[in-house]
């Protein structure tokens, strides 16, 4: 079998406990280099993953003429997305990049055009589009069953660690909830109700004796108007426990996925129709190996990714607009948006989980 070569660049939590134990999985992609500004940590997972080529950030532009890699997975801090996307593109890289997408949808459109400008892949790891429990609510959702849809909401919280990137940083750096929890809110809204938002009316609040959040929001808040007058309101939190759960209500029925969005452990999915109730746990997967999968399959077939630059643009824009409701306290129109593609259950993925291995240096965001 022919397999795609990645490098990971940024081996940091999510990277190490979750990407790359699923290369286990993905028998059409190879695990073949680091990039990492830390030269213990390259050095101590180069053995334990078996990777004979390890690179610092200074050496980024090096390592993707060195014809060692046929891709990149970009798990660094979202505001470096955009600039390490456009160099791998400019030297005919395929890049796997970590959600949120980018800081703002000018990055985004400067990603895709630089995808395409290098003839090359670009995917936005939306890890859930390949998942079992949340495809099958897609398709409950588009079968009729419950009747013309009216009503989502969706919740993500947890409490993040003390000093992490993701408090540390300002919203205008991409950090904050809304960019890290808050898009897989949005991105199920926008695949439940198979449509784009054209109104956004947020706010944000905080509580004054914690000294997490100076840069932003502990937590936020924001209704989104879909065509047809229907509603989502989506929460996300960095000062709560953690909870991860969305609702669909239609004029006949509910369909409720809680957890929703986890990947440690099993979905849980509850859809209620008049009076009849129907409950399912889903088998808890790799969900990164089936990302890592379907990517490379989309490489070596030379087809177009489903979640593709178009996708993380989609959500990407919502997130600006719901700040921008926050900072005006008023309500934000969008423009137009047109996607055509959406997750189906076509692209499903099951694989078991993985052992994780040590991990070096990365310690988790929650406390």
């Amino acid at each position: 079998m022919k397999k795609v070569r990645y490098a990971v660049v940024g081996l940091g939590h999510i990277s190490q406990g979750a990407l790359m134990p699923g290369f286990k999985n993905a028998r059409n992609s190879e695990l073949t280099a680091l990039v990492s500004g830390d030269a213990a940590k390259l050095r101590k997972l180069a053995k334990l993953y078996g990777v004979s080529h390890t690179y610092s950030y200074q050496q980024y532009d090096e390592c993707l003429k060195s014809g060692e890699f046929d891709a990149v997975y970009i798990g660094l801090p979202n505001q470096l997305h955009c600039d390490y996307t456009v160099r791998a593109a400019a030297a005919g890289i395929h890049v796997l990049c970590e959600k949120p997408m980018a800081v703002n949808a000018g990055e985004c459109e400067r990603m895709i055009a630089a995808c395409d400008a290098g003839k090359v892949k670009l995917m936005i790891a939306y890890r859930l589009h390949f998942e079992e429990g949340n495809l099958e609510a897609i398709r409950t959702a588009s079968s009729g069953k419950l009747g013309e849809l009216r009503i989502f909401h969706a919740t993500f919280s947890q409490q993040v660690a003390d000093k992490n990137v993701r408090t540390e940083e300002s919203e205008n750096q991409g950090g904050g909830s809304v960019y890290d929890m808050g898009v897989y809110c949005i991105n199920a809204a926008r695949y439940m109700f198979r449509d784009e938002p054209m109104e956004v009316f947020a706010a944000a609040a905080t509580s004054p004796t914690d000294q997490r959040f100076k840069n932003s929001a502990e937590m936020t808040s924001a209704i989104l108007r879909f065509p047809g007058d229907r509603l989502a309101l989506v929460t996300s939190s960095f000062g709560a426990a953690q909870f991860s759960e969305f609702c669909l209500i239609g004029t006949k029925g509910h369909i409720r996925l809680a957890p929703a969005y986890d990947y440690k452990q099993p979905i849980v999915s509850e859809v209620v129709i008049g009076t009849k109730t129907k409950k399912k746990q889903y088998r808890e997967t790799d969900q990164f190996g089936a990302e890592l999968i379907y990517f490379s399959d989309c490489i070596l077939e030379n087809r177009e990714p489903e979640p593709n630059g178009v996708e993380g643009l989609a959500d990407v824009r919502v997130v600006r607009a719901i700040l921008e409701s926050v900072r005006t306290k008023g309500p934000i129109q969008l423009p137009p948006f047109k996607k055509v593609d959406r997750p189906t259950l076509s692209q499903l993925i099951r694989k078991p989980p993985v052992k994780q291995l040590k991990l070096v240096d990365a310690p988790p965001p929650t406390r």
